[in-house]
């Protein structure tokens, strides 16, 4: 087996790239801090504040339904008046590569108007964006190359997506596994970048006396602990795998043709809105049906604890179809944002049903459910299941072999449906000119070999 060549960088200039991401880590860590902070404000003010001085103990229907079509107007303005486009489209994966420094409104504006208005997205790819512009601003400081650059760009997403995943591991395996047929050559692009997520993970933990900033956990908490395996449990590990990636690949290929067939009859603000309102609309009639309306909206990161905790074989099922259609529509419609944690929810909420049923552990139903869900989307097979092994924390270590499984069957199964789906399914449309300086990212969403043919960007 052949392996590409390392970037060609002087070993002075490298020492420098290393020591500029120790520096950078930190600064590009509390921009990822600041960012997520700031969407949280916005979304207390929308969906707490602003009902309460409405006289409403909690968002009455036309701000369910409301909202998210604000939201979607934000976006289309970010879109639409300011360079970049917003980001890359979610359909494409998490994105990566390097971001121009001019992109950087644009994408914080489109990610505050999907992140914190109740559309179906989360925050992976903004951040990863986000700290590629902290790396850029610190290569401006130096005469560095298009190699050089890339690296520092790469650093910067690493501190910052360090941020959301608690601590560098997570986030650095994901760049790993993402980059792999680029053989020895990304050795020396990870090392800034691990630098990098090491030190700015420091504000997060602390240092000394300091207590540090809190703490972004993964883990769900008062999961029961998961001790036997049984083979229920492992044969249940491939059933949610298949199932998950049947049912993700379903909205996948609706968001598609939402995306090139919406935009061919509306105008792209158009649109947006519209999304808006139908995402809006889902989440109210789920509550209408008796679910929480907050956990169809938003990520779905923050309602999986609810979502475990439901012992309802109905609400699990309205959660589970209503919040897969606000998920398409959000991929569709053109918000901005990652599509990893909407898929992390669904994985869980199917995982779900066999725990109402059978008795089976919630422990094991997250597990499996967000190693299915973390494959679907990016393809990654042991990223998934060390996320999977985080969110469970202490109580699901012996869950490992069930993901495992769950990750290694999503896998194929999201493969093989790409296979016979590739010949029909259309091609995203594209509302503006692709982002100057930026390659095609390895870890975007798409069949393995597909992504096994672009070149190494540094």
């Amino acid at each position: 087996m052949t392996t590409a060549a390392p970037p060609v960088i002087e070993p002075r200039t490298y020492l420098r790239l290393v020591a500029l991401g120790a520096a950078m880590g930190i600064p590009a860590a509390l921009v990822a801090a600041v960012f997520l902070s700031a969407i949280h404000v916005v979304e207390g003010w929308l969906w707490e504040d602003l009902p309460h001085a409405l006289g409403a103990s909690s968002p009455p229907p036309y701000l369910v339904i409301g909202i998210p079509a604000v939201g979607g107007a934000l976006v289309a303005l970010a879109r639409r008046l300011l360079p970049g486009d917003g980001g890359h489209s979610p359909l494409d994966g998490i994105g990566a590569g390097v971001t121009p420094l001019n992109h950087a409104p644009g994408i914080v504006l489109a990610a505050l108007g999907t992140l914190a208005f109740g559309a179906v997205l989360g925050p992976e790819a903004p951040l990863i964006a986000i700290g590629s512009c902290v790396g850029l601003a610190f290569g401006m400081s130096r005469r560095f190359g298009p190699n050089e650059k890339a690296v520092l760009a790469t650093a910067g997403s690493f501190a910052a997506i360090s941020a959301l995943f608690g601590g560098p591991m997570v986030g650095a395996l994901l760049m790993v596994e993402g980059g792999l047929e680029r053989g020895r050559a990304l050795v020396p692009i990870l090392i800034p970048g691990f630098v990098a997520a090491a030190i700015g993970y420091v504000i997060f933990i602390g240092l000394g006396g300091w207590p540090g900033l809190a703490e972004p956990g993964l883990a769900v908490p008062a999961l029961p602990p998961y001790t036997s395996t049984s083979v229920l449990d492992l044969v249940l590990g491939v059933v949610v795998g298949v199932v998950t990636a049947v049912l993700i690949a379903a909205v996948r290929r609706g968001a598609r043709t939402l995306a090139v067939e919406g935009r061919e009859r509306v105008p792209m603000p158009v649109l947006l809105i519209g999304g808006g309102l139908a995402v809006g609309l889902l989440a109210q009639v789920a509550g209408w049906l008796g679910a929480d309306s907050q956990s169809v909206l938003f990520s779905g990161q923050d309602a999986v604890p609810g979502l475990v905790s439901e012992t309802s074989t109905s609400i699990v099922a309205i959660l589970l179809v209503t919040k897969a259609l606000a998920y398409g529509i959000s991929l569709g419609a053109g918000f901005r944002g990652g599509p990893v944690f909407p898929a992390i929810f669904l994985g869980i909420a199917v995982a779900m049903f066999p725990v109402i049923w059978f008795g089976v552990s919630p422990t094991l139903a997250v597990a499996i459910g967000a190693a299915a869900g973390v494959v679907v989307v990016t393809r990654l097979l042991v990223t998934a299941v060390l996320f999977a092994a985080l969110l469970t924390g202490t109580a699901g270590f012996d869950t490992v072999s069930a993901a495992v499984l769950a990750s290694a069957s999503a896998w194929i199964a999201i493969s093989a449906l790409d296979r016979l789906a590739r010949p029909a399914e259309p091609t995203e449309a594209v509302d503006g000119p692709p982002e100057a300086g930026s390659e095609p990212s390895e870890l975007v969403d798409g069949p393995a070999d597909v992504a096994a043919e672009r070149p190494a960007t540094a």
